[in-house]
């Protein structure tokens, strides 16, 4: 149930509405827009007569019911205003959602090597991207598969984010692994395969980090919001929710289906903020860019794409890897599609023009140094 304040209540009487709702055995949770507050309300609403809330107070425009079984994940919740999820990286806070650039999370499936994530995140950084993806834990198919570094990841990965100032983007696994990775972590990715894992969702919902949530291979749409329901419930409203493809008919062709369609059923649906990862979507690198632009012109909020120095001697996921220079193009050609939608700030500089620019700086610095 929400409770929807006419523009210009005052502070005041929304604090006191909220207060007195408090005494109903209702938790008030207050969302603040340009020219509204709505109160949603959690608790036992089904027996409550909306009228009765009405009569709180003459500053209440409506009260309405939420019926998706998703409460705070809901869009109804929010009266239809799309949240925003702004995530403090050491270059400046960088903003999820759908009145922001779209923005561009890179880096391989895992990290194994100090020198190999450095070199990665300066390139990502070069052609663009906010944010670095590498897997320290890795959740394998096969017990047999290589399985990440762990702890020893988790301190490249923070090498990576002190050399190039690129927030972090890592899995974590286990609740025992939590606290470790939050150290390390900008956001905290929970992982296709334990999407559903509710003792995990409940943790990460208690701490005060971003969450990534990749829906499940067979998952729902309904299945993947209730997940997003558990971390917000828990008492953490920044969700990022991350399409990555689902189990369909057809694997010899595509690694998974990317459910493009889902994104716009979402908007329906949710506030939350969309990725969406066309590498796991079809597990092919030369379908990796029409799936890109699909993306965003369906209106992606954010892309995670796998990129490696080396895709042929990756450990993991190497044929769905853009290579750096691949990457670095891909940037050039999505800017203008970006622009066309108004999510894109500017052209990223290419690695030549980095370099060029780079070695102009020094000829100026070496002139005015005699």
């Amino acid at each position: 149930m929400i409770v929807v304040m006419k523009s210009g209540t005052p502070a005041e009487e929304i604090e006191r509405v909220s207060q007195e709702l408090y005494h109903w055995n209702l938790i008030p949770e207050k969302c603040i827009g340009q020219h509204k507050t709505v109160i949603g309300l959690i608790g036992e609403t089904a027996i409550i007569d909306p009228g009765q809330i009405q009569e709180l107070s003459p500053w209440i425009e409506q009260v309405l019911r939420v019926e998706n079984p998703f409460k705070r994940a809901s869009l109804e919740f929010r009266h239809g205003q799309p949240s925003e999820v702004l995530v403090e990286t050491p270059n400046g806070v960088v903003a999820f959602g759908q009145n922001h650039p779209i923005v561009q999370v890179a880096g391989p499936c895992s990290v194994e090597s100090e020198e190999m994530i450095v070199e990665t995140a300066r390139a990502l950084k070069a052609a663009g991207a906010k944010f670095l993806r590498g897997g320290a834990y890795k959740p394998r198919t096969s017990p047999y598969a290589f399985q990440g570094h762990g702890e020893k990841a988790l301190g490249w990965l923070l090498k990576a984010r002190e050399v190039t100032g690129l927030g972090i983007v890592t899995e974590v696994m286990d609740t025992a692994d939590l606290e470790k990775v939050a150290q390390v972590a900008d956001i905290i990715q929970i992982g296709a395969r334990n999407m559903q894992n509710f003792s995990l969702l409940k943790r990460v919902g208690a701490i005060d980090k971003p969450v990534l949530l990749k829906r499940g291979m067979s998952a729902t749409i309904q299945d993947w919001l209730m997940a997003a329901e558990y971390i917000l419930a828990a008492g953490n409203p920044n969700v990022i929710l991350c399409e990555r493809g689902i189990r369909t008919f057809d694997q010899k062709y595509t690694r998974n289906t990317l459910d493009l369609a889902a994104i716009p059923v979402l908007r329906s649906l949710t506030h939350l903020p969309i990725m969406v990862d066309p590498s796991h979507g079809t597990g092919k690198v030369e379908y990796v860019p029409a799936m890109v632009m699909a993306a965003i012109a369906t209106g992606a909020d954010s892309l995670m794409i796998e990129v490696h120095p080396n895709p042929a001697k990756a450990l993991s996921d190497g044929p769905q890897s853009l290579t750096l220079e691949g990457f670095e193009q891909l940037m050039q050609e999505m800017a203008p599609l970006g622009k066309f939608f108004g999510r894109w700030t500017q052209t990223p500089v290419t690695a030549s023009q980095n370099f060029a620019q780079t070695r102009d700086r020094s000829l100026v610095a070496g002139v005015s140094h005699r």
